[in-house]
């Protein structure tokens, strides 16, 4: 089974006519199905009065459909959040007779350039990204295939199943009765079971998009951005010191006890700036940020730096993790 993540960003609700909707909080699913393969679409329900769902929706796809009713700060900061997670593949679906030409000036030099502008048409556009998800293929892990990490975004207790989660899979492959670190923390569980769009499996491998009944935990000891993890790289900390790339946007440079959040996974987390070491140039510092509660990422990952107040423009940039 073969599973296509997608973003759908613009006036809330258009995923409804793409997909079958499934859980929704401050994100929304909704699900595609045909043979084989899948599509997984996530909208960002509570934005724009609230950033995260926006970063979330977006860190959990590999390519996005921007609806654009009007040239608004909305579309503005979706764009940003969009070239902060490099998602450089997807469409846009132009409304209210937006000029196509005034929008490649607009977005010229950003990852939308690259993005196909199609019709707005929701059957059409249904179809297209179940064609894509079949050309993903759906090749099983090899025996030695290991270190698997999924990132929670929901958790619930099923009567006569016990706890279960869902999430995406962001590496590596998890396996049935297999334990798995639950991080932060030195927490444990057993994979009891694997759900992919609701056929049961052995196995679920990175782009997977999964419901996990575990064992030995309890769904009130769990919270979002929680990862189950099978990988010993994953590490968590609350002090990161971490190279950053700043917004070409961003107006100023980054300053000691600035209060920031930043988006890995499906984590968004509070901090604040410990030390600034910025050189000969203030848009590239190393930041020391003591966070309120730890981070969990691998070495090499990419997180999204936001500043939530005293600005118009909430995203800031992006650190290298270490």
């Amino acid at each position: 089974m073969a599973n296509l993540n997608v973003a759908i960003l613009g006036p809330e609700g258009y995923g409804k006519e793409v997909g079958k909707k499934g859980t929704s909080t401050d994100i929304t699913f909704y699900n595609l199905k045909r043979g084989e393969s899948t599509v997984t679409i996530v909208e960002p329900t509570r934005y724009p009065e609230r950033l995260a769902p926006l970063f979330f929706a977006a860190s959990l796809a590999r390519k996005a459909v921007v609806v654009v009713d009007e040239i608004d700060a909305a579309f503005g900061e979706s764009v940003i959040m969009l070239q902060a997670l490099g998602i450089k593949e997807g469409y846009i679906i132009l409304h209210n007779y937006i000029d196509p030409g005034r929008m490649a000036l607009i977005i010229k030099g950003t990852v939308l350039e690259g993005y196909e502008v199609i019709d707005d048409d929701p059957i059409a556009l249904r179809e297209r990204l179940l064609c894509e998800a079949e050309l993903l293929g759906d090749e099983p892990p090899s025996p030695d295939d290991k270190g698997g990490a999924v990132p929670i975004d929901h958790f619930f207790n099923v009567r006569g199943i016990g706890t279960v989660i869902l999430g995406t899979v962001a590496g590596g492959v998890v396996r049935r009765h297999e334990t798995v670190r639950v991080l932060p923390g030195e927490r444990t569980a057993l994979v009891r079971s694997i759900q992919k769009h609701d056929d049961d499996f052995d196995w679920a491998v990175e782009g997977d998009r999964t419901g996990i009944a575990l064992k030995n935990i309890e769904a009130g000891e769990l919270d979002r951005g929680d990862v189950l993890s099978s990988d010993g790289s994953v590490r968590s900390e609350s002090r990161i010191s971490a190279g950053a790339e700043l917004v070409r946007y961003w107006p100023a440079p980054m300053k000691v006890g600035m209060v920031l959040h930043i988006g890995h996974w499906m984590q968004f987390l509070p901090g604040r700036v410990a030390s600034v070491e910025a050189g000969d140039d203030w848009r590239r510092p190393l930041l020391r940020i003591e966070l309120e509660k730890p981070l969990v990422w691998r070495a090499g990952d990419r997180a999204v730096v936001c500043q939530l107040e005293g600005s118009k423009l909430r995203i800031a940039g992006t650190l290298k993790l270490p």
